[in-house]
């Protein structure tokens, strides 16, 4: 462990930072960048964070299963990173009308457009579909001195300003909002945390946690499957309400004593304004998606859990989702 001053003065930097990185790269020029067309050909999704995270794998894995089996067979992916997917979210409300592009989005741009008070938000998107939920994961090195969650929380409950956690979110990700709720739920207050935020869990988080620059890391226990299979890494406790199949062996935070449940969950969301034709075009193959094996497959290779829920329902889980967070934002102290 790295003995660190201050507390909390990351964060409190970062969330400041966040709004005017967003206004930097939506009014730095009248297009957008990964545009480059006006193609009417193929639909296209947009990943607001960079190559390797938990967006652009989903996003990636859509893609593929879509042209396996057919459904299409020229869907383009493309990352639009920034302001923890806030940049990719203006980006697709600027769109209104486009009925080709559809923006990959989760829990994580609910909460960094309410923690950098983004000009937009969700509510202002047309939903078109849940796709899975994934719950996270407490995850160390595998020299590391804690060999179970209670070893962590004991070590961090003492110097709470010297353990550093790390995750693949933004302020207001899932990454972060977890460390923040457990810090909260073993009686260490969400301020004093030490949260490095890097750009995509499978990307930049996974260097900075074996090379030891943070202590552990929370993020989505897809992200690192292949590294834990490795013995690279070692999971102290998954954020589910049961245990994880991929992760045999591995507790829940309850079981491990501390009483919370977390989930991520991940969706796609279509620019406003666009045609009811479109709407169904996209129902349509995210329907046929989530009916084929290849797509099952993906679930249990990565560890999620299938949520699949369209239109409406969704609409109406979306706009509780955009409250619920809001209100954990505030509640926590990060807005």
């Amino acid at each position: 462990m790295r003995r660190r001053t201050g507390t909390g003065t990351r964060t409190r930097a970062l969330s400041g930072a966040l709004a005017a990185v967003l206004s930097l790269l939506v009014g730095a020029c009248g297009t957008w960048p990964g545009t480059g067309d006006t193609r009417d050909d193929g639909l296209r999704i947009l990943v607001p964070n960079t190559p390797g995270g938990g967006y652009d794998t989903t996003a990636r894995t859509v893609a593929r299963v879509l042209e396996e089996t057919g459904t299409t067979s020229d869907m383009e992916v493309f990352n639009l990173p920034g302001a923890g997917g806030t940049v990719g979210l203006q980006r697709t409300v600027d769109e209104r009308g486009n009925g080709r592009l559809a923006l990959q989005m989760g829990l994580g741009v609910l909460g960094a457009s309410h923690v950098a008070h983004a000009k937009v938000t969700v509510a202002r998107t047309t939903p078109i579909a849940r796709l899975i939920e994934e719950p996270e994961a407490v995850v160390v090195r595998k020299d590391s001195p804690y060999r179970t969650v209670a070893d962590l929380v004991a070590e961090w409950r003492k110097h709470p300003g010297d353990v550093t956690v790390g995750g693949g979110s933004s302020l207001g990700g899932p990454d972060h909002l977890l460390p923040m709720a457990l810090a909260r739920a073993v009686g260490i207050q969400p301020k004093t945390v030490r949260y490095d935020a890097y750009d995509g869990g499978g990307g930049d988080l996974l260097p900075a946690l074996l090379d030891g620059r943070v202590d552990f890391a929370t993020s989505g226990i897809g992200e690192f499957l292949d590294q834990i299979a490795a013995g690279q890494l070692r999971v102290l406790a998954v954020t589910s309400d049961r245990p994880v199949a991929a992760l045999r062996g591995v507790p829940t935070l309850r079981a491990a004593g501390i009483d919370l449940v977390f989930d991520n969950w991940r969706g796609i969301v279509a620019p406003p304004g666009i045609s009811s034709a479109d709407r169904e075009r996209w129902i349509e193959v995210l329907t046929a998606l989530h009916a084929s094996r290849q797509w099952k497959a993906e679930l249990t290779r990565h560890g999620w859990t299938d949520a699949f829920t369209t239109g409406g329902a969704f609409a109406t889980y979306l706009a509780r989702q955009d409250k619920n967070v809001a209100e954990l934002v505030g509640h926590l102290g990060l807005d």
